[in-house]
């Protein structure tokens, strides 16, 4: 790798980030208030509550995950930061998520690489439900896909280990073992623990995965 390579990469996938979370905040610019107290795929979370744990962590360092994890025991994190958010109405978090298109705190750690990860994954737990799809641009899934897999925060190690996977729809192949394949979009969401997206998957692998995402 040449010098300025980690740099030039830094600034892609930060600016592949703000690109995410500006799609994010025009999407849900157009949404009804029902809309936003719609079911969405992460588990008792409706579309207000990801918009909230999508800009909960933007103003925490390191101290202050310290503490969050504390206060929720560690696997209850992720609520501690919805519920701190949770008097805020709909408009108000837009306005927050709207200022906030360039990632900064921890999310903006890895180059950007949590907002961007994170930030489209949750794009889709929110349209899916509603039955607004979009195709994820190629060149952030092509960026995604390889950062997935040994992602310790998503745990997609334990969903996919012992498999092949294979997009159907761009040049991207993870692992050995019976195969799964599949569009980028659906692969992604598969790793990181979306079980409704299953029907979008075959291959002699398929099975195996179902069986580890439906055990949640």
């Amino acid at each position: 790798m040449r010098a300025g390579d980690d740099g030039a990469a830094a600034d892609s996938m930060m600016s592949m980030a703000h690109a995410e979370r500006a799609d994010l905040a025009e999407f849900l610019a157009s949404l009804t208030a029902a809309q936003w107290y719609a079911p969405s795929l992460c588990e008792r979370w409706s579309v207000k509550d990801v918009v909230a744990h999508v800009i909960s962590y933007d103003d925490l360092g390191a101290a202050g995950l310290m503490k969050r994890l504390a206060r929720g025991r560690i696997v209850h994190a992720n609520q501690v930061g919805v519920d701190a958010l949770a008097a805020m109405s709909p408009q108000q978090l837009l306005e927050i998520f709207k200022d906030r298109l360039h990632p900064r705190g921890l999310t903006a750690g890895f180059g950007g690489m949590i907002a961007l990860v994170d930030g489209t994954v949750h794009h889709q737990d929110i349209r899916r439900p509603l039955g607004c799809p979009r195709a994820v641009p190629v060149e952030r899934l092509r960026r995604i896909l390889p950062l997935v897999p040994a992602n310790p925060r998503l745990g997609a190690w334990r969903r996919i280990h012992g498999l092949r996977l294979s997009a159907t729809n761009l040049d991207w192949t993870y692992g050995k073992g019976p195969e799964v394949t599949g569009t980028g979009e659906a692969l992604l969401l598969a790793m990181a623990g979306r079980s409704s997206v299953l029907p979008e998957l075959g291959g002699a692998g398929q099975a195996v995965l179902a069986k580890r995402l439906q055990r949640r």
